[in-house]
């Protein structure tokens, strides 16, 4: 048991004598699309001289500094490194990586796309691709930025090393492009679809179609005083040998306007059958009896 006290007083007393991290050779710059420079400060750890910086659209920016002992002065790779944006009461996280001498280089700029996959997309894809989209774009913050206005972003620095006290260093405020927030509900009702009908179809006057009409009905009208110029005769036409044959052909049209009226293809399939059977035997017979009357009337 004495032991036992024994080790943790020598952890306590090593963790309060653990060196805390700090930064050193800090700068921040800020360089448009054509690589020219627009502003570099120097990183103060004092909170009342934070440098305040503004971000374009296609503006980059460039943080260099190196994690020392703030004892020492000696070069330290911490264990978790992070910088935190923070700004309307939201904040992002972003990793840091720095080297074994405590090293380290960040560059916050717009998604950066690789032209050789956008243009190897098919081309219902690469619709929604903009020429913008491919550059730097500052309007569409990566994803460790939260949701941005016309608010200043917070950027600060935490460090966390097993052998070194944690530490937390305000760096510089920057204002970006003001972006969209997110719905605070993924799951929230979308907008009410609204569908766009085709107009109706515009009918033409009255006049034009009855002109049209007329013309269509114009040879048959004509056929029909043609025919009636003519002579005929059908003596046996109601006989009853022919009748039956009449009306049986008489049914084949009736049975078509039921079809375009209510019937199915197959009932239609189903009663033509039937009445192709009645057809073929009054035609035959018919036929029979107009043999006969022509042999009758020769004989004669």
């Amino acid at each position: 048991m004495r032991s036992l006290s024994y080790c943790l007083s020598l952890l306590l007393a090593a963790a309060a004598q653990a060196s805390s991290l700090s930064i050193q050779n800090g700068r921040v710059t800020v360089s448009s699309s054509d690589a020219t420079q627009l502003s570099s400060e120097q990183l103060s750890l004092d909170p009342g001289s934070l440098p305040s910086l503004s971000l374009g659209p296609t503006d980059t920016l460039k943080l260099t500094f190196q994690v020392v002992e703030k004892d020492g002065g000696k070069g330290v790779q911490p264990h978790q490194t992070f910088l935190r944006f923070e700004a309307d009461g939201e904040e992002g996280v972003q990793p840091v990586r720095v080297t074994s001498g405590g090293k380290a280089k960040f560059e916050l700029d717009g998604p950066k796309v690789d032209l050789g996959v956008v243009l190897r997309r098919p081309n219902h894809m690469f619709r929604d691709w903009r020429f913008q989209d491919i550059l730097n774009n500052m309007a569409r913050p990566p994803v460790s930025l939260p949701p941005t206005s016309t608010s200043p972003v917070k950027v600060s620095l935490l460090l966390g090393s097993y052998k070194h006290s944690p530490a937390s260093l305000d760096l510089f405020t920057v204002s970006v492009p003001a972006s969209v927030p997110a719905p605070a509900d993924p799951f929230a009702p979308l907008p009410e679809i609204t569908h766009t009908f085709r107009p109706e179809q515009k009918v033409p006057p009255k006049f034009i179609s009855a002109v049209f009409s007329a013309i269509v009905l114009a040879p048959w009208v004509v056929l029909l005083g043609l025919w009636s110029t003519l002579r005929y005769s059908v003596p046996h036409l109601f006989s009853p040998h022919v009748i039956p044959f009449v009306s049986s052909l008489a049914a084949f049209e009736g049975l078509l306007l039921w079809y375009w009226i209510d019937l199915k293809l197959g009932q239609v399939l189903l009663y033509g059958a039937l009445l192709g059977m009645v057809t073929l035997l009054t035609g035959k017979q018919a036929l029979g009896a107009a043999g006969d009357w022509r042999v009758g009337k020769k004989q004669s």
